[in-house]
């Protein structure tokens, strides 16, 4: 036989003169009821003991749920902030060169993407002096690269922006230097009546900066202002 030492005066009462002590102790008070639950025997069913689990493992999903919408509406927040901040940046400069510039610089360090390519159709052969005078960043194409890049050419109503895995880099887009990007943002560009489509692509390093199933609602206001932009260029 087994027998348990009694406690002490002091404890007892300290008990006593503080049961808050006691009650606001998860892990005492689940000794206790316990104990209690030894006491009555296995062929008693405490069904208060047995609501107050599942009160305790609600409560604890409740808590869960709760840290997950904080994080959520904060992650939010910041992305919308990089939005913000990179579209007025994009909106500074006063001439096509300088903002295609800032475009590869300033605004990928502020959207936090390590590549920025923007793709345009041409049908003139102009297209690659152009892209040679103004650097990496531009990318010039022939009719119909931009709906067989992105592999939604057959969709009555292409999606403005696709999120995806990046396994093989398309050179033209990338150049021999882009074997490092693992994930990537398609942007597709509404130039304006009588223009030919574009594409604004931001590649990441990070396989999991861009992946199907993310929220887009923030790439494609970010498009939207950008399609805007080069109207104002081209026209």
């Amino acid at each position: 036989m087994t027998s348990t030492a009694p406690i002490t005066e002091q404890t007892r009462e300290q008990i006593i003169s503080q049961p808050e002590v006691i009650l606001d102790d998860h892990e005492m008070m689940r000794a206790l009821i316990a104990a209690n639950e030894r006491t009555m025997g296995a062929n008693i069913v405490d069904l208060r003991g047995i609501a107050m689990e599942r009160l305790e493992s609600r409560l604890d999903r409740l808590e869960e749920t709760h840290r997950s919408v904080i994080a959520a509406a904060y992650e939010n927040l910041a992305g919308m902030n990089l939005i913000h901040r990179a579209v007025l940046r994009m909106l500074d400069p006063g001439d096509f060169e300088s903002f295609m510039k800032d475009l590869g610089g300033e605004v990928a360090e502020v959207l936090q993407v390590d590549c920025v390519r923007l793709v345009l159709e041409s049908e003139l052969d102009e297209g690659p002096m152009m892209a040679r005078r103004l650097g990496d960043v531009l990318v010039v194409g022939e009719p119909g690269f931009v709906a067989k890049y992105v592999g939604n050419a057959r969709e009555m109503s292409p999606r403005p922006v696709s999120l995806r895995q990046v396994h093989e880099q398309e050179t033209k887009v990338y150049g021999e230097t882009g074997f490092w990007i693992r994930s990537e943002a398609c942007l597709r560009l509404d130039l304006g009546k009588g223009r030919l489509p574009g594409m604004l692509v931001l590649g990441a390093e990070d396989p999991h900066q861009f992946k199907p199933g993310q929220g887009t609602d923030l790439l494609g206001f970010f498009g939207g202002v950008f399609e805007r932009a080069m109207r104002r260029w081209l026209a």
